[in-house]
């Protein structure tokens, strides 16, 4: 099969490796640095299972800008381009999506195209009757950041929006070049696929929201957090997973999905869905109030990223709390060093390490790591249990 995809992000590089084991693959990007790292075999991700593959592996994998050149002939046009969540709509911005659909479609009219951008309830079925064209096929991913090309190759369940052969041979693949081969594919309507997707993502977040707010709890009464939520856990109907607590979730699917479902909800009755986006815009409140209360004048922010072994920090929670101190006049300094900026947000970036503890009197870390173990007294952190 020839094979186009288009965005080379999380999504989109992770699964062009995974079907470039057995397929020829061209990647498409309008950013040309991302382009020569593929050609090169260097990951424009944060992921050393990516990185290891591009280097070791023989994969039929190009990347390219020009996107004709690309979807010609192809038999299968991937869309795995960003659908950013627009606060003016209350819905996701799907125009990438559909600009590169409609590109597809007059360079390449036979074939199936298969997105794997998140999408609102509803969006595939719009589209086809819109362009009166079937032949387009959601299949979510299911993927976590740092961790996207693992996530492929040993997936929790392959989900395709379709019951036709297409779909089927598309999700053949998906099998083919994963390792793990007794994953449960789901085959469904692409209205369900694409509800499975937000569905399980704000399920997710509840998860992260329900923890989060048993730890404020915790704090407001002077109790010890961590022997709570391990009693708590031990129901093996809950789980001793997912459960530490962090300064809200964040990252790029998790606070974008639970707000397009709530806008998907908007003719049906509900209270759940709208108390776990409120959650945790409640529990950055929170935090923050906390490190108001110590007075601090300088606060030096530990690392923007969501997780270790992750590059993005794109909403991530404890930029919501720098908002918030600073707001209060607090001082704020970053150590991060994925930035290369000097300032971010009118905040000094300082890259010695030595140098950004010894400024700060208080330090804000969402996630604990060896590198500032030495200067725990200065350390304000929720992370109990030192897991993602």
């Amino acid at each position: 099969m020839k094979i186009a995809v288009a965005g080379l992000g999380y999504v989109g590089l992770s699964n062009a490796i995974l079907l470039a084991q057995h397929n020829a693959v061209v990647a498409i990007d309008v950013d040309e640095n991302r382009v020569a790292a593929i050609n090169d075999r260097r990951s424009t991700i944060e992921d050393p299972l990516t990185e290891g593959y591009l280097a070791d592996h023989a994969l039929d994998l190009t990347a390219t800008t020009d996107a004709v050149a690309a979807m010609t002939g192809a038999d299968y046009i991937v869309v795995a381009t960003p659908t950013n969540y627009d606060p003016k709509t209350n819905l996701f911005d799907t125009s990438s999506v559909e600009q590169v659909i409609a590109q597809a479609r007059t360079v390449s009219p036979e074939a199936t195209i298969i997105i794997k951008s998140t999408i609102p309830v509803g969006f595939t079925r719009s589209l086809k009757q819109q362009l009166n064209y079937e032949h387009i096929i959601f299949s979510p991913e299911f993927l976590r950041e740092g961790r996207a090309l693992e996530d492929n190759l040993y997936p929790s369940r392959i989900v395709v929006g379709a019951h036709t052969d297409t779909g089927r041979q598309f999700a053949e693949m998906l099998v083919e070049g994963a390792i793990r081969k007794d994953m449960p594919v789901l085959f469904t309507k692409a209205v369900e696929a694409e509800a499975i997707k937000l569905f399980s993502n704000t399920f997710l977040a509840m998860r992260v929201a329900y923890f989060n707010e048993l730890d404020s709890y915790a704090i407001a009464h002077d109790l010890d957090a961590r022997e709570v939520i391990e009693g708590v856990s031990l129901d093996p109907r809950i789980g001793d997973h997912y459960n530490n607590p962090s300064f809200g979730y964040g990252g790029y699917c998790l606070p974008k999905d639970t707000k397009q479902l709530l806008s998907n909800y908007d003719q049906v009755p509900q209270n759940l869905i709208s108390a776990i986006v409120d959650s945790n815009r409640t529990r950055k409140d929170f935090i923050a109030d906390q490190i108001i209360a110590k007075n601090p004048k300088t606060v030096g922010v530990y690392r923007l990223v969501m997780k270790a072994g992750s590059d993005n920090f794109r909403d991530s929670s404890i930029q919501g709390i720098m908002k918030r101190i600073k707001a209060k006049g607090i001082t704020c300094t970053v150590y991060e060093p994925v930035l290369k900026e000097p300032h971010f947000f009118r905040s000094e970036v300082i890259n010695d390490l030595e140098a950004f503890k010894s400024r700060a009197d208080l330090i804000l870390a969402n996630r604990i790591t060896d590198e500032v173990r030495d200067v725990s007294h200065k350390i304000f952190t929720r992370d109990l249990f030192e897991v993602d």
